[in-house]
Protein backbone atom coordinates (compact mmCIF):
# COMPACT_ATOMS: atom_id res chain seq x y z
CA UNK A 1 0.00 0.00 0.00
CA UNK A 2 1.09 3.56 -0.69
CA UNK A 3 0.43 6.43 1.71
CA UNK A 4 -1.12 9.76 0.73
CA UNK A 5 -2.67 12.56 2.76
CA UNK A 6 -5.68 14.68 1.87
CA UNK A 7 -5.56 18.46 1.89
CA UNK A 8 -8.93 18.33 3.68
CA UNK A 9 -6.80 18.13 6.81
CA UNK A 10 -4.96 21.37 6.04
CA UNK A 11 -7.49 24.23 6.12
CA UNK A 12 -5.93 27.57 5.32
CA UNK A 13 -2.70 26.04 4.07
CA UNK A 14 -1.51 26.62 0.53
CA UNK A 15 -0.28 23.99 -1.88
CA UNK A 16 3.39 24.48 -1.00
CA UNK A 17 2.71 23.85 2.68
CA UNK A 18 0.58 20.81 1.81
CA UNK A 19 3.46 19.42 -0.23
CA UNK A 20 5.84 20.05 2.65
CA UNK A 21 3.55 18.24 5.10
CA UNK A 22 3.09 15.25 2.80
CA UNK A 23 6.78 14.88 2.00
CA UNK A 24 7.80 15.40 5.62
CA UNK A 25 5.27 12.82 6.79
CA UNK A 26 6.67 10.04 4.64
CA UNK A 27 3.90 10.11 2.06
CA UNK A 28 4.30 9.09 -1.54
CA UNK A 29 1.18 10.95 -2.60
CA UNK A 30 -1.04 13.96 -2.00
CA UNK A 31 -4.82 13.88 -2.35
CA UNK A 32 -5.98 17.29 -3.53
CA UNK A 33 -9.38 18.54 -2.40
CA UNK A 34 -11.03 20.45 -5.23
CA UNK A 35 -12.16 23.76 -3.79
CA UNK A 36 -11.36 27.43 -4.33
CA UNK A 37 -9.99 27.58 -0.78
CA UNK A 38 -7.26 25.08 -1.65
CA UNK A 39 -6.25 26.77 -4.91
CA UNK A 40 -6.93 23.59 -6.90
CA UNK A 41 -10.15 23.44 -8.92
CA UNK A 42 -11.45 23.06 -12.46
CA UNK A 43 -11.22 26.81 -13.06
CA UNK A 44 -7.42 26.78 -13.20
CA UNK A 45 -5.92 27.81 -16.53
CA UNK A 46 -3.26 25.81 -18.38
CA UNK A 47 -0.32 27.62 -16.77
CA UNK A 48 -1.77 27.18 -13.28
CA UNK A 49 -2.31 23.48 -13.91
CA UNK A 50 1.29 23.05 -15.05
CA UNK A 51 2.48 24.86 -11.92
CA UNK A 52 0.51 22.57 -9.58
CA UNK A 53 1.79 19.43 -11.27
CA UNK A 54 5.39 20.59 -11.40
CA UNK A 55 5.46 21.65 -7.74
CA UNK A 56 4.10 18.29 -6.59
CA UNK A 57 6.46 16.30 -8.83
CA UNK A 58 9.46 18.42 -7.82
CA UNK A 59 8.92 17.24 -4.25
CA UNK A 60 9.03 13.61 -5.38
CA UNK A 61 5.30 13.15 -4.78
CA UNK A 62 2.41 11.94 -6.91
CA UNK A 63 -1.17 13.21 -6.87
CA UNK A 64 -3.01 10.15 -5.62
CA UNK A 65 -6.48 11.48 -6.51
CA UNK A 66 -8.55 14.62 -6.81
CA UNK A 67 -11.24 14.81 -4.14
CA UNK A 68 -14.14 16.26 -6.07
CA UNK A 69 -17.67 16.98 -4.93
CA UNK A 70 -19.81 15.95 -7.88
CA UNK A 71 -22.91 14.02 -6.79
CA UNK A 72 -23.12 11.30 -9.39
CA UNK A 73 -26.62 10.16 -8.32
CA UNK A 74 -27.92 13.60 -7.40
CA UNK A 75 -31.55 14.13 -8.44
CA UNK A 76 -32.06 16.43 -11.40
CA UNK A 77 -30.96 16.68 -15.02
CA UNK A 78 -27.90 14.77 -16.16
CA UNK A 79 -26.22 17.53 -18.15
CA UNK A 80 -24.85 19.70 -15.30
CA UNK A 81 -23.55 16.66 -13.42
CA UNK A 82 -21.88 15.19 -16.49
CA UNK A 83 -20.34 18.56 -17.40
CA UNK A 84 -18.93 19.05 -13.90
CA UNK A 85 -17.52 15.54 -13.83
CA UNK A 86 -15.90 15.93 -17.24
CA UNK A 87 -14.30 19.18 -16.07
CA UNK A 88 -12.84 17.42 -13.03
CA UNK A 89 -11.59 14.52 -15.15
CA UNK A 90 -9.81 16.90 -17.55
CA UNK A 91 -8.21 18.63 -14.58
CA UNK A 92 -7.06 15.25 -13.26
CA UNK A 93 -5.47 14.41 -16.59
CA UNK A 94 -3.65 17.74 -16.68
CA UNK A 95 -2.36 17.25 -13.13
CA UNK A 96 -1.38 13.61 -13.64
CA UNK A 97 -3.93 12.29 -11.14
CA UNK A 98 -5.25 8.77 -11.81
CA UNK A 99 -8.74 9.37 -10.48
CA UNK A 100 -11.44 11.77 -9.29
CA UNK A 101 -13.51 11.15 -6.16
CA UNK A 102 -17.26 11.65 -6.42
CA UNK A 103 -20.08 11.32 -3.90
CA UNK A 104 -23.39 9.52 -4.55
CA UNK A 105 -25.67 12.35 -3.25
CA UNK A 106 -28.66 10.21 -4.16
CA UNK A 107 -29.96 6.67 -3.79
CA UNK A 108 -30.92 5.70 -7.35
CA UNK A 109 -28.17 3.59 -8.93
CA UNK A 110 -29.76 3.89 -12.37
CA UNK A 111 -29.15 7.66 -12.32
CA UNK A 112 -25.52 7.31 -11.32
CA UNK A 113 -24.90 4.47 -13.74
CA UNK A 114 -26.25 6.51 -16.63
CA UNK A 115 -23.89 9.37 -15.84
CA UNK A 116 -20.89 7.13 -15.29
CA UNK A 117 -21.51 5.60 -18.71
CA UNK A 118 -21.81 9.07 -20.24
CA UNK A 119 -18.29 10.04 -19.14
CA UNK A 120 -16.69 6.64 -19.65
CA UNK A 121 -15.35 7.31 -23.13
CA UNK A 122 -13.66 10.56 -22.12
CA UNK A 123 -12.46 9.07 -18.85
CA UNK A 124 -10.83 6.18 -20.68
CA UNK A 125 -9.20 8.45 -23.24
CA UNK A 126 -7.79 10.61 -20.46
CA UNK A 127 -6.59 7.64 -18.43
CA UNK A 128 -8.54 8.68 -15.33
CA UNK A 129 -11.09 6.78 -13.25
CA UNK A 130 -14.18 7.98 -11.40
CA UNK A 131 -13.91 6.86 -7.76
CA UNK A 132 -17.29 6.58 -6.02
CA UNK A 133 -16.92 7.02 -2.27
CA UNK A 134 -18.91 5.10 0.34
CA UNK A 135 -20.75 8.18 1.54
CA UNK A 136 -24.14 9.82 2.20
CA UNK A 137 -27.00 7.87 0.50
CA UNK A 138 -24.71 5.01 -0.57
CA UNK A 139 -22.53 4.68 2.48
CA UNK A 140 -21.93 0.92 2.28
CA UNK A 141 -19.74 -1.18 0.08
CA UNK A 142 -22.79 -3.09 -1.08
CA UNK A 143 -24.52 0.08 -2.29
CA UNK A 144 -21.47 1.44 -4.14
CA UNK A 145 -20.70 -1.96 -5.68
CA UNK A 146 -24.29 -2.23 -6.95
CA UNK A 147 -23.98 1.18 -8.59
CA UNK A 148 -20.69 0.27 -10.26
CA UNK A 149 -22.04 -3.08 -11.42
CA UNK A 150 -25.03 -1.37 -13.03
CA UNK A 151 -22.73 1.15 -14.74
CA UNK A 152 -20.76 -1.72 -16.23
CA UNK A 153 -17.60 0.23 -17.04
CA UNK A 154 -14.95 -1.22 -14.68
CA UNK A 155 -12.03 0.18 -16.67
CA UNK A 156 -13.09 3.76 -15.90
CA UNK A 157 -14.77 3.47 -12.48
CA UNK A 158 -13.82 2.22 -9.04
CA UNK A 159 -14.90 2.14 -5.42
CA UNK A 160 -13.36 4.41 -2.81
CA UNK A 161 -13.59 2.74 0.60
CA UNK A 162 -13.80 5.32 3.35
CA UNK A 163 -13.29 3.03 6.34
CA UNK A 164 -15.60 5.05 8.59
CA UNK A 165 -18.89 5.25 6.75
CA UNK A 166 -19.77 1.61 5.93
CA UNK A 167 -18.87 0.57 9.48
CA UNK A 168 -20.95 3.28 11.11
CA UNK A 169 -23.85 2.21 8.90
CA UNK A 170 -23.65 -1.37 10.16
CA UNK A 171 -21.52 -3.03 7.48
CA UNK A 172 -18.47 -4.92 8.74
CA UNK A 173 -15.09 -4.45 7.02
CA UNK A 174 -15.26 -8.06 5.81
CA UNK A 175 -18.65 -7.47 4.23
CA UNK A 176 -17.46 -4.20 2.68
CA UNK A 177 -14.43 -5.81 1.09
CA UNK A 178 -16.42 -8.79 -0.15
CA UNK A 179 -18.96 -6.44 -1.73
CA UNK A 180 -16.31 -4.35 -3.48
CA UNK A 181 -14.61 -7.31 -5.10
CA UNK A 182 -12.60 -6.11 -8.12
CA UNK A 183 -14.13 -2.62 -7.88
CA UNK A 184 -11.92 -1.52 -4.96
CA UNK A 185 -9.56 1.18 -6.22
CA UNK A 186 -8.76 3.55 -3.32
CA UNK A 187 -8.91 3.64 0.49
CA UNK A 188 -9.31 6.52 2.92
CA UNK A 189 -8.22 5.77 6.47
CA UNK A 190 -9.40 7.62 9.57
CA UNK A 191 -10.55 7.03 13.12
CA UNK A 192 -13.46 8.60 15.02
CA UNK A 193 -14.86 8.66 18.52
CA UNK A 194 -17.76 6.33 17.70
CA UNK A 195 -20.32 5.42 15.06
CA UNK A 196 -22.53 8.24 16.36
CA UNK A 197 -19.82 10.79 17.13
CA UNK A 198 -17.62 11.12 14.05
CA UNK A 199 -15.21 13.63 15.57
CA UNK A 200 -11.75 12.66 14.22
CA UNK A 201 -9.25 11.20 16.68
CA UNK A 202 -5.72 9.83 16.18
CA UNK A 203 -5.60 6.35 14.70
CA UNK A 204 -6.18 3.56 17.24
CA UNK A 205 -7.70 5.91 19.83
CA UNK A 206 -11.26 5.72 18.48
CA UNK A 207 -13.73 3.02 17.50
CA UNK A 208 -13.21 2.36 13.78
CA UNK A 209 -12.02 -1.27 13.31
CA UNK A 210 -8.71 -0.28 11.73
CA UNK A 211 -6.84 -3.50 12.46
CA UNK A 212 -9.63 -5.65 11.03
CA UNK A 213 -9.77 -3.56 7.85
CA UNK A 214 -6.00 -3.48 7.50
CA UNK A 215 -5.70 -7.23 7.93
CA UNK A 216 -8.36 -7.81 5.30
CA UNK A 217 -6.64 -5.49 2.83
CA UNK A 218 -3.31 -7.21 3.42
CA UNK A 219 -4.92 -10.61 2.94
CA UNK A 220 -6.51 -9.44 -0.30
CA UNK A 221 -3.15 -8.20 -1.57
CA UNK A 222 -4.34 -4.61 -1.92
CA UNK A 223 -1.42 -2.48 -3.09
CA UNK A 224 -3.09 0.80 -4.03
CA UNK A 225 -3.34 4.19 -2.40
CA UNK A 226 -4.34 4.70 1.22
CA UNK A 227 -5.05 8.33 2.01
CA UNK A 228 -5.28 9.81 5.49
CA UNK A 229 -8.46 11.88 5.43
CA UNK A 230 -8.12 14.01 8.57
CA UNK A 231 -11.23 16.18 8.57
CA UNK A 232 -9.79 19.28 10.22
CA UNK A 233 -11.66 21.47 7.70
CA UNK A 234 -14.92 20.34 9.34
CA UNK A 235 -13.52 19.94 12.88
CA UNK A 236 -11.13 22.88 13.36
CA UNK A 237 -10.59 22.03 17.03
CA UNK A 238 -8.67 18.82 16.31
CA UNK A 239 -4.89 18.51 16.17
CA UNK A 240 -2.88 19.49 13.07
CA UNK A 241 -2.58 16.73 10.50
CA UNK A 242 1.20 16.59 11.00
CA UNK A 243 0.55 15.04 14.41
CA UNK A 244 -1.70 12.35 12.93
CA UNK A 245 0.38 11.34 9.92
CA UNK A 246 2.84 9.15 11.86
CA UNK A 247 -0.04 6.90 12.91
CA UNK A 248 -1.25 6.61 9.33
CA UNK A 249 2.25 5.76 8.14
CA UNK A 250 2.46 3.09 10.85
CA UNK A 251 -0.90 1.64 9.77
CA UNK A 252 0.24 1.38 6.15
CA UNK A 253 3.55 -0.25 7.14
CA UNK A 254 1.77 -2.68 9.43
CA UNK A 255 -0.64 -3.92 6.79
CA UNK A 256 1.37 -3.74 3.59
CA UNK A 257 1.85 -7.28 2.32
Amino acid sequence: MRLAVSTLGMPGEGLDRAIEIAAGGGCQGLELRLHPDTGVHAGLDAAERRSVRERVERAGLEISALAGYVGVCEPGPDEPVVAALLADLRLAADLGAPGVRVFPRGDDPAVGARRLKAVSGTSGALGCRVLVETHDDMATGAAVAALLAEAGCPETTGALWDLLHPWRNGESPADSLAAFGPHLAYVQVKDAVSARDTTPVPLWTGSVPLDEAGGLLRGAGYGGWVSLEWERTWYPQVAPVEEILPGAADWVRRFTA
